[in-house]
């Protein structure tokens, strides 16, 4: 079974590309899951796959020209589900 990375990030991470450049950066790596935006101005995203291909995932989105929006990142680990085909923007 994959890992789950579940992350939120908080800042100035709404309405600067924030989403895109996460879902383009995915594409480098053997992730599936989703990013999306949240009502309080943060972003969520949940990310399958191996645990350290995701966590040099995790490490690359600040290095994506990211890191100036972040403010904070609280991130958890569970087991995957499978679930996730590729990975998304969810609405």
């Amino acid at each position: 079974m994959p890992d789950r990375l579940h992350v939120y990030f908080s800042g100035h991470v709404q309405g600067v590309g924030f989403r895109y450049s996460v879902k383009q950066l995915s594409l480098e790596f053997d992730v599936t899951g989703w990013v999306k935006n949240l009502p309080d101005g943060r972003v969520e995203l949940v990310a399958e796959g191996e645990r350290n291909e995701l966590e040099t995932f995790q490490a690359a989105i600040p290095d994506a020209g990211l890191r100036r929006f972040i403010r904070d990142t609280q991130s958890h680990w569970g087991e995957g589900t499978g679930e996730f085909r590729g990975f998304e923007i969810a609405r």
